[in-house]
């Protein structure tokens, strides 16, 4: 009788975990062949490693997994590792079994501006959200970031069907080549017409768009981005605004879709529907099978933007599959939050110091002479006016906008004098706001915007 309540008990437990993204495609008879996400597990029993950060410290290790099989990633793991330092994550790990990691990616084409060649590594706290309240992190793309495997395990080759979704940043792109997730030369160099084929998110126009001013889903198909069959424009593939976006590309023998949607509420619309472009090389098609992230088939790696999760699958799934693959990622309620990590926060009328996380410079911080903003190096033992001069007094922002509340920064040498660009801001619920520093002076990046700061009263 005790043996029977127990087993009892044990199936219901597991019921009531919900079905993920790759059991539902499993169902509808196109399984999962690479499946990638730091926020969480896309199984509903996976509980391994979902992605791998390193300190910059002292150059050790860990593996960030779920809090519970089929849960959201464990952030607070990770915040703790990384208290005091900065990381990097180094692997995202594919929660299929197959082993189609994404590592740092090597040079082709192009080369990356990291040792070797390699592009660089992603901050593990660029991009900080919730699912369901509970905190994770995304990968935040910069110019120059990108992630690679040349030697994928099942994936799509040739002119056979495949898949792909993924779960981005609506407002972190830019016109450059190239945010791409998805299928890609193995050699990271581009080998022809119809050897890819990837989403891509962004606003590069150089070979198509869609309509308004984007940004746009569209396919990497290599030597070309596609809107349709149409290589110069669709008019059907909508302009995205919406903060979470989810973006879908599949394909199989002459037919290919374009579907998308907001990640955190409704359904998806399909924006293109048909045959292969008008063009020579892409019906057949010759894909090769790596899998790319951030970056063109041949590593190109000028454009920017921020993933959560993606697939890719064995076979064309079906339009209600992938309704049903949204309706799960609109109900893990994926939501903004702070841009601060660990125990730091944003405190009107607190100061505070900026310092610089690229490793080469972590002795950096920002600081002002005269009207230009910059970044200096800054210790304890510097003088009382340098330090002054990297200080900073947290202030309400003058506006409101959307009901985000925004910082300015007050001057701690200079009060009354502003950083901001041109109205000064910082939001506080995980607006893409970065500062960066070219030649030495330093700006502020927003969605795909650089402004230099100025000083204002």
């Amino acid at each position: 009788m005790r043996a029977d309540v127990l087993a009892l008990g044990l199936a219901a437990t597991v019921s009531l975990v919900a079905a993920g993204p790759c059991d539902i495609y499993a169902s509808g008879g196109t399984p999962c062949v690479a499946a990638h996400s730091t926020t969480r597990a896309l199984f509903s029993a996976f509980s391994g490693s979902l992605y791998q950060v390193r300190r910059g410290s002292d150059s050790a290790t860990l593996n960030i997994g779920p809090l519970s099989a089929g849960g959201v990633a464990n952030a607070a793991s990770q915040d703790s590792f990384c208290t005091g330092t900065t990381c990097l994550i180094t692997t995202i790990f594919d929660q299929t079994g197959r082993g189609n990691h994404l590592t740092q990616a090597p040079p082709g084409g192009f080369s990356g501006p990291a040792a070797n060649g390699f592009d660089n590594l992603a901050s593990a706290t660029g991009a900080p959200v919730t699912l369901n309240g509970q905190k994770a992190y995304g990968v935040f793309i910069s110019p120059g970031t990108g992630y690679r495997n040349n030697a994928a395990s099942g994936t799509a080759k040739g002119d056979a069907p495949q898949g792909m979704y993924a779960v981005l940043d609506g407002t972190h792109f830019n016109g450059g080549c190239c945010f791409d997730f998805g299928n890609a030369e193995t050699s990271s160099r581009d080998t022809g017409n119809g050897h890819m084929e990837a989403i891509y998110f962004g606003t590069e126009s150089t070979w198509g768009t869609g309509s308004g001013s984007g940004p746009w889903i569209m396919a990497d198909l290599e030597n070309g981005l596609f809107s349709g069959a149409n290589p110069k424009q669709n008019t059907a593939d909508q302009s995205i605004s919406s903060r979470f976006v989810t973006a879908v590309v599949k394909g199989e023998p002459n037919q290919w879709s374009i579907r998308g949607g907001n990640a955190a509420s409704g359904a998806l619309s399909t924006f293109y529907s048909g045959v292969r472009p008008s063009v020579s090389g892409y019906n057949p098609m010759s894909k090769e099978g790596a899998i790319i992230l951030g970056i063109g088939g041949d590593n190109s790696n000028g454009a920017q933007g921020t993933f959560y999760e993606g697939v890719m699958t064995s076979g064309y799934p079906s339009d209600a599959t992938e309704n049903s693959v949204q309706a799960n990622i609109v109900a893990a309620k994926y939501a903004t939050t702070s841009l601060t990590s660990g125990t730091a926060a944003f405190t009107v009328g607190s100061s505070i110091s900026l310092r610089a996380t690229t490793a080469c410079c972590t002795t950096r911080f920002i600081a002002h002479t005269g009207a230009t903003v910059n970044t200096q190096v800054v210790s304890l033992s510097s003088a009382t006016a340098l330090k002054q001069q990297a200080s900073w007094i947290m202030r309400t922002g003058l506006c409101t906008l959307g009901g985000i509340k925004y910082f300015r920064f007050d001057c701690l040498s200079m009060l009354g004098m502003y950083i901001g660009c041109p109205m000064p801001k910082m939001s506080e619920n995980g607006d893409s706001y970065r500062f960066r520093e070219h030649g030495k002076v330093v700006y502020i990046s927003r969605e795909s915007k650089l402004n230099i700061f100025g000083r204002r009263g």
